[in-house]
Parts: C-alpha cells; structure tokens; sequence
C-alpha cells in the first residue's frame, strides 16, 4: 500500500486537533487502565492509548483502513512538581500544540510562550520516520520532559 505523506500528515494533524488538545471524546480503553481517545475521518482512524497523567506513556496509532500505517510512542513527566502541577503543564501543552497545529503541521520546531512557561518542542525528521523532545521551562528551570519517536508502519 502506498501512502500519501502530505494526506498522512494533514490528517495527523486533524486527529491530533480533535482529541486529546481539543479535549475530544475518550473511547472505551483497548488495555486495562488505559485512556484511549479516536478520531475517524472517511477511511482514515487514529487511536491514541495512554496510561498515568503526571507521569504519562502512551501510543498513537493510525489506520488507512483496517491496516496500521504509522504510529508514534511517547513518555512524559513532571520533573518539578515544586515549579508546575501536572494541570498546568496539560493546559500549557494543549495551548501550544493547538498553535502549532494551526500551522497545519505537527512536527518541526516550534516555541511558545506564556506568563512565566515556556513550551519547546524540537524534533528531527519526517513524518515517515521522526523522533524529539518537548519541555515546559517556568523561567529558567526545567519543569516538564516527554520524548516521542515514530513513523511509518510497513509490511
């Protein structure tokens, strides 16, 4: 099967948009103890599963279809309770995921700031094969992590 990257990569971004940053509906767990948010669009679906909220891990998975063809896997923690709640780094992260996604794009280095919070996300790649890192800073001090990889899934 051969994909369209540029389709792939528009439609990431709408899933990405209607779940977890737009606070989209959560869908029945597929594992014990998991949070799982879906988002279909025609022949395309994305489900993402993740356990904890503090301290998080989860899976991104996209169908063209009934077959998977590309994921992403990510762990997140607070690492300074005493800087940032873990309310306020998900707010922070759902403020600048959503900036970002109104570029129409989800990878590539972006910034945004806000009161005393910085949000970075840096990665390298594409959406066939990428991997990176995101932080919150409160001023000067390293406050919130999550690394994530991923890409293209092939038979």
């Amino acid at each position: 099967m051969t994909i369209d990257l540029q389709e792939l990569n528009a439609f990431i971004v709408r899933a990405k948009a209607a779940t977890y940053v737009g606070d989209g509906q959560h869908a029945d767990p597929c594992r014990l103890g998991s949070h799982d948010l879906r988002f279909v669009d025609q022949e395309w679906s994305y489900h993402d599963s993740y356990f904890g909220g503090r301290d998080f891990i989860g899976e991104e998975v996209v169908y063209h279809g009934d077959t998977p063809v590309w994921a992403m896997n990510y762990y997140g923690r607070i690492v300074r309770d005493d800087l940032l709640s873990g309310a306020e780094a998900g707010q922070m992260i759902k403020t600048s995921l959503s900036r970002m996604y109104e570029e129409g794009r989800f990878l590539g280095s972006f910034e945004y700031s806000e009161n005393d919070l910085t949000y970075t996300d840096g990665n390298e790649g594409d959406v066939d094969f990428f991997r990176g890192h995101e932080t919150i800073h409160r001023g000067p001090e390293l406050a919130y992590e999550l690394d994530y990889h991923g890409g293209l899934i092939r038979d």
